[in-house]
């Protein structure tokens, strides 16, 4: 059960930090903490794309996979819902304007797949396993994919920072909804 709770406040967290500050720099250090804290009890997913990668490693079962997926919605839809009530209104990730279907999906792709390749390379090997870098690696991934992608396709690398805050913004009567399928692919 905790590491279901860790998924889910990990998750929070990251998107509250997204949705306040917007900053990849504040959102790749609190990444960093959330998986320092975390990484120990449910291995810090905090993203579908990962729990799927570590999924086909064979390093979390199927039922885990499903709960995992759940707790970081959950976890991203409350952090929305926080926002919302803080901030009065809603926010979702989108592409930039004339940023195409297809090129914003082909950035979050390629930058969702570079950080599952660091999650699976620094956290879940057996050659690094015990290193005290993981949590830096992982949010500097982040961090560097929000600078470079994130004004191209809103910078989401993570299908539950998305869905969360879509759906908050969809039920408050907001039209992000177009683009939740970018952030899935």
């Amino acid at each position: 059960m905790n590491k279901y709770i860790i998924e889910f406040i990990g998750t929070f967290f990251l998107v509250l930090t997204i949705g306040l500050s917007g900053n990849p720099i504040a959102i790749g250090f609190v990444l960093a903490a959330m998986v320092y804290m975390g990484g120990h009890i449910s291995g810090a997913n905090y993203n579908p794309a990962v729990s799927l990668g570590i999924f086909m490693r064979k390093k979390l079962s199927a039922g885990d996979l499903i709960i995992y997926w759940v707790c970081q919605i959950a976890g991203a839809i409350a952090a929305a819902a926080i926002y919302k009530i803080l901030m009065g209104k809603t926010f979702a990730p989108a592409p930039a304007e004339g940023v195409s279907f297809l090129n914003a999906a082909l950035v979050e792709f390629i930058y969702t797949f570079a950080l599952v390749s660091v999650v699976l390379n620094v956290a879940t090997t057996k050659k690094n396993e015990g290193n005290s870098y993981f949590g830096l690696a992982i949010g500097i991934t982040v961090m560097a994919a929000a600078f470079s992608a994130g004004p191209i396709s809103g910078g989401a690398f993570n299908p539950a920072v998305a869905i969360g805050p879509i759906i908050v913004d969809v039920i408050n009567g907001g039209s992000s909804m177009k683009n939740i399928l970018i952030y899935i692919i």
